[in-house]
Formats: C-alpha cells, sequence, structure tokens
C-alpha cells in the first residue's frame, strides 16, 4: 500500500508495498525447492499475478492476512470473492505433504482455508502422501506419523470436517482417476519445461504433479464452481498448469466472432473496432458492413502492426459476406451427443457448423454457463479456472527463509511451549546496535522476524494491537528486549492452548475414518 502522495509505507506486516519503485531481483518459483522471493514485485511481471489491493474492496469481512498484506496476491480471486458476497457455492483447498512437523508457516494456510470455510465455502484439507513419497523420498511409516499430526493441528486451529472434506491423495480413488483423464491432456516435454524434469526423472514424480492437478480440480467434479487455492509464491508453477489443463478438459470453449471465419484475440479487437465505427448507430445487429469494407477502414484508419495486416488479409479474403457481432461456441472434445445437445439448448438465432455454433441471441456470459451446463449433463467436467491467493513467506527467525530442516530457523506446532519461549527470545531482530541507538534512530520492523511474529500470528485479528508494535519500534520507543519477551509470552500461551485442542481433535479425527495407518509399503 502507499499513500496519496506515492511515498514508500512499512506495511503492517512489516514488508513494504510491492509496487515500490525499487530494483527487482531475480525471480526462480521451484514448488520442491528453496524458492524465496526477493522482490514480489517481480511475480506481478513475470508470472501474471496480480496484486491483492486490487480485489479486497470486493471481499467481505477479508481476514486479517489480507489486510495487514500477508496475502499479497492472487490470480483470478474475483469469482470466489463475487460467490461470497452472492452467497453462491465455491470451494477452497490446500494440501500438506508430510515431510515433518507441522509449523507456523502451515498455520497461514491452515487459517486460510479456515476462513474460507467460515465464508460458506465448501473446504477441502488433503495429506499429499504421494507427493511426499515420490518427490521426497519419505517412507510410507514416516508418512503416516506426520499426516496425523498436519490433521490434529488443521482441526485444532477451527476446521469443520463437517462442512469440509479431509483426505489422502493414496485412498482418495476419484483424485486418482482424476488424475489419470488428466494425464491425457499433458505430456512429457511440457512437465519437463515446467519442472526440469529430464530423462533422469522418475516416473512416480511426474505422476504426483499430475495427481496435484487432480486435488485442484477435485472440488469441481460434478459441480463446477469458483474454487480457490491458497499457497505460497513458489507454488505458481501448479496453478498455471492446473488452470491451462482444465482449459484442456473443457467440452466447449466460447469466444466472439464476426463473421464465419475465426479471429485470433489481437485481430479480433481491431474487427470489433472497425465495426463499431462503420457501423454507426445501428446496434440492431442489422448493419451493412462487409468483410471488404472493414479491411479498407482498418488499412487506413489503424496503426501499422503485424495483427493488423492479419486482420486486413482475412477480412480480404471474406470479401463481401457482412460482419456481424454474434458469440461462437467451439467443439473441443465434445462427443457428438453432447455438441447435439447444445445446438439443441441454443435458443433464438444460430448458425450451426462444423466443429462450432454462432449465437446470435445470447450474450457471452449465458452462452458460456448453457456450454458448462451440457457439458456436465453429457459426462464431462465443466471445469472453471481454479483461483489463487499468494501468501508471503516468514522469515526464519534467525535470518533468511524459514525451513523445516532448521528447527531454530522455525516454532513448530508441537513446540514445548517454553522451547517456544525460548526460539523467540533467541531470534534475531530488526533492533540497533544499542538501545540508544534505538531510542534515537528507532528499530527496522520491516526487517525483524520478531514482528512479522505479532503480524502473522501473535496479533491475531486485532490490527491495532499488530499496528502498535509496528509504530513503537519504527519510532524507537518499544526495545528488542522488551518486545521479545512479550512475543514469546504470546508464543508460549499460544503453543499451550493449540497442544490442548489438538489432543480435544484427536477423538474427532478418529471418528472421520481418514487412514492414518496405510498399507503402503
Amino acid at each position: 500500500m502507499t499513500d496519496d502522495t506515492g511515498d514508500d509505507r512499512p506495511l503492517p506486516d512489516g514488508g513494504t508495498d510491492v509496487g515500490a519503485d525499487t530494483d527487482a531481483g531475480d525471480v526462480a518459483l521451484d514448488p520442491w525447492g528453496s524458492s524465496a522471493v526477493d522482490d514480489y514485485r517481480k511475480l506481478f511481471e513475470e508470472f501474471g499475478i496480480e496484486s491483492f489491493d486490487d480485489v479486497i474492496g470486493e471481499v467481505p469481512a477479508p481476514h486479517y492476512l489480507m489486510r495487514r498484506g500477508v496475502i499479497f496476491g492472487h490470480r483470478d480471486y474475483r469469482p470466489v470473492a463475487e460467490a461470497m458476497r452472492n452467497d453462491e457455492p465455491f470451494a477452497a483447498l490446500s494440501g500438506f505433504m508430510p515431510t515433518g512437523d507441522p509449523h507456523i508457516g502451515h498455520k497461514l494456510v491452515f487459517d486460510e482455508l479456515i476462513w474460507h470455510q467460515q465464508q460458506g465455502g465448501d473446504v477441502y484439507g488433503l495429506i499429499a502422501d504421494l507427493e511426499a513419497h515420490a518427490a521426497r523420498g519419505l517412507s510410507w511409516d514416516e508418512i503416516d506419523e506426520h499426516a496425523e499430526s498436519y490433521l490434529l493441528s488443521l482441526l485444532a486451529l477451527g476446521f469443520d470436517p463437517e462442512d469440509g472434506e479431509i483426505y489422502r491423495q493414496s485412498t482418495n480413488r476419484e483424485v486418482q482417476d482424476l488424475a489419470f483423464e488428466l494425464g491425457t491432456k499433458a505430456n512429457f516435454s511440457e512437465l519437463g519445461a515446467i519442472y526440469d524434469f529430464d530423462g533422469e526423472t522418475e516416473v512416480s514424480y511426474m505422476q504426483s504433479v499430475v495427481t496435484q492437478m487432480a486435488d485442484i480440480l477435485y472440488p469441481q467434479v460434478g459441480d463446477p464452481k469458483p474454487t480457490v487455492i491458497p499457497v505460497g509464491p513458489d507454488q505458481d508453477p501448479h496453478m498455471r498448469l492446473a488452470r491451462d489443463l482444465a482449459g484442456r478438459m473443457r467440452y466447449f470453449g466460447v469466444t466472439e466472432a464476426y463473421a464465419s471465419f475465426e479471429l485470433e484475440n489481437d485481430e479480433r479487437e481491431l474487427v470489433a473496432r472497425a465495426y463499431e465505427a462503420l457501423s454507426g448507430d445501428e446496434s440492431d445487429g442489422d448493419s451493412d458492413v462487409r468483410c471488404a469494407e472493414a479491411a479498407d477502414w482498418l488499412a487506413e484508419e489503424s496503426p501499422d502492426s503485424t495483427a493488423l495486416w492479419d486482420a486486413v488479409e482475412t477480412l480480404r479474403a471474406g470479401g463481401k459476406e457482412p460482419l456481424r457481432p454474434r458469440v461462437r461456441v467451439l467443439d473441443r472434445n465434445a462427443t457428438e451427443a453432447a455438441f447435439e445437445a447444445l445446438v439443441e439448448a441454443v435458443d433464438g438465432e444460430k448458425r450451426v457448423y462444423d466443429g462450432h455454433v454462432d449465437c446470435f441471441e445470447l450474450d457471452r456470459e449465458a452462452a458460456e454457463e448453457l456450454a458448462r451446463e451440457i457439458e456436465v449433463e453429457n459426462g464431462g467436467y465443466g471445469f472453471l479456472p481454479p483461483s489463487s491467493v499468494y501468501h508471503r513467506f516468514m522469515t526464519g527467525l534467525t535470518g533468511g527463509k524459514m525451513s523445516s530442516s532448521v528447527p531454530a530457523s522455525h516454532i513448530s506446532l508441537l513446540d514445548d511451549p517454553e522451547e517456544g519461549y525460548d526460539k523467540v527470545m533467541a531470534a534475531t531482530t530488526g533492533g540497533r546496535e544499542t538501545a540508544e541507538k534505538q531510542r534515537e534512530l528507532g528499530g527496522k520492523p520491516d526487517d525483524c522476524p520478531v514482528y512479522e511474529l505479532y503480524a502473522y500470528l501473535l496479533a491475531e485479528a486485532d490490527d491495532d494491537f499488530a499496528a502498535e508494535v509496528y509504530e513503537e519500534c519504527a519510532t524507537g520507543e518499544r526495545l528488542c528486549g522488551g518486545c521479545k519477551e512479550q512475543a514469546a509470552e504470546l508464543m508460549a500461551a499460544f503453543l499451550e492452548e493449540h497442544q490442548e485442542k489438538r489432543e480435544e481433535a484427536r477423538e474427532l479425527l478418529a471418528d472421520l475414518g481418514v487412514d492414518l495407518d496405510g498399507d503402503r509399503r
């Protein structure tokens, strides 16, 4: 966020405005590596992730992680927000790879799932055991041990299993069947380009990727609806592939057209401009604009470009064919029965071609809804592209990225409260060299792992408290010793309460029928 002058202003999570005018570092996103994002702004530029600031105003009662900028980006979250506002169906899903104990970094995702459930969503929490075995080489005994721990924390934090679903990849046959179908739309070259797979990559490793795609789309099986996947930015390659596969599985595609032939997107925009200019005030669709006339207008009125001359050439080939706006439904993977059902279902004037139907009395939204309805009725999936929200990585207590393999860098949700207290007291801070300099110059909460604990967890939903800690540090009123002491006491209290709730959740988990002692060996 920035103020009205455009000057940088610290975010409540201890970061700075991701749109600030700073030098951007290189960004590499690796779902299984040690991705670190030095400049989140680069994600907007390189990967098309949008700033969450652009959509937060459309979210009813946004979660404090959204308000504080911890959730900083999204892909196509608007359909989910719209479903919330209108009390319509939507879903949220995230998976947990059981490679160790759950820690406070995982709590971010737990909280995001639970909040979406509280907003009325169908929420899914899964144990990514096939991925853990294939990608990380964990034994099934290790996986079983850690799987229970993740689920206990999810339940202890407030997940309601009666209004949601918990499952393991390895025991969900519907997910595995969907993965098989999705695999017919992906190939090795594509996976190699996305994930850097090569000839030495194990087949099960590649299979685990397709299984994750099935997880992401699973909430829509039998009931297509907006679905959000809360993840860290390192998981974005999965989201891009899942969105592509969702489209490839569709029976129909819907686009806009102006004549019997097809145009590329940039060509279509040019033809639309020519049509609007030449048709004047005639809004009934009965203008006498011909393809050749539009070609001449574009050649004279528009700036030179490859797309322009492609459009001109296509239009001239159309000759005297009238230009007339219509919505086109394309046959991508439809069965013969599904295509015939679609043709029958289109009301009003239409023209049927080999491979598409042109609709003159349906707008695009209505055509998309009809196409999806026909697809599902005829055995297709009708997937909507899944959405995603992205949260910042927590800084490790020792500096750098928080890592499960470095115990001192993180606090496990299973740590003894006294151990959690000690880890906070030993943490790196953003303080000055001496108390005198801190009082004079102020601290650096933007660079402080302890402040992040307040913003991400310890202040909970109390924005005033989080802002107070930030301001007191930045002005020098708050010194590191007292700040860490307060944070350490709050962390110990959180761990004690959480672990009590975990014990209470054991009986609930046992009643859910989740297989925690798999027979795979």
